[in-house]
């Protein structure tokens, strides 16, 4: 079976395996972001765990009450490394992490592979963390499940809603959106746009642009995709590596959302 090591393990986390899992466990049992929902969906912060680790921790808490159902999960974010037009699937049978292999769902992939604007391109997941930084969260929350691992490039959001679309399943799948917010603003100027941005999220918006959030191409097809299926948007955690752990002259904004 192949499969994409791990390329940020030591980096944006810890490397080794023990040291992993209570870090995640410890954020997660941290987080004041109790369930209040059943999500189908969640968009959720892909920096260093050191800065948007407790953000994202407030959106995998909320798979508590449903994490016994939940089989799939398709995991889409955009393209920092490589040039992509489009959507980008491996051609892998497995991701890799400290933690442990997660299987990926070959015949969900194969089956959105026939869809516009999507191709195969390892070499877009090859250094990717967007994706890649989720996976211990999701194995903590989930335990065991298989993955359809989306990389996403300049792409109209009809094109990534289509693909979620086909990919939507029951309650056995969830949907997650890798994503942080505005990048590199002192602390009470990114504060503001992040709000702004969240207000705009909130209202199902499908024009995010890539100031606002640098997943914004994802976001704005399961923005697209909600509207159809009639789901709500609630904010869970919204801060900023100043919050964290950052400098605060210059900051990344991270948020945490929920669909249901």
């Amino acid at each position: 079976m192949s499969a994409r090591p791990a390329a940020v393990a030591g980096m944006f986390y810890p490397g080794e395996p023990r040291e992993l899992s209570v870090t995640v466990r410890r954020m997660l049992d941290a987080s004041k972001c109790r369930p209040n929902s059943h999500p189908k969906a969640l968009i959720v912060p892909h920096a260093g765990y050191v800065y948007s680790g407790p953000i994202a921790a407030s959106a995998y808490r909320q798979l508590d009450d449903i994490a016994d159902r939940i089989t799939r999960v398709v995991l889409i974010g955009p393209a920092h490394r490589v040039a992509v037009n489009g959507m980008a699937f491996p051609s892998v049978d497995a991701f890799s992490v400290p933690t442990g292999e997660v299987p990926l769902d070959r015949a969900a992939i194969d089956a959105a592979l026939t869809l516009p604007e999507t191709c195969v391109s390892d070499h877009a997941h090859a250094l990717e963390h967007c994706l890649e930084v989720h996976l211990p969260f999701l194995q903590a929350e989930l335990g065991d499940f298989t993955l359809v691992p989306i990389v996403v490039g300049r792409c109209a959001a009809t094109d990534v809603a289509r693909v979620l679309e086909s990919l939507w399943g029951g309650d056995e799948t969830l949907i997650v959106v890798s994503s942080d917010l505005s990048h590199y603003h002192p602390y009470e100027v990114a504060r503001n746009i992040d709000a702004h941005t969240t207000a705009r999220i909130l209202t199902r918006a499908t024009d995010l642009s890539g100031e606002e959030a640098c997943g914004a191409y994802a976001i704005n097809g399961l923005m697209l995709a909600a509207r159809g299926f009639g789901l709500s948007v609630h904010a869970l955690d919204v801060r900023n590596s100043g919050d964290t752990a950052g400098d605060r002259r210059q900051v990344v904004g991270y948020g945490a959302y929920a669909l249901d």
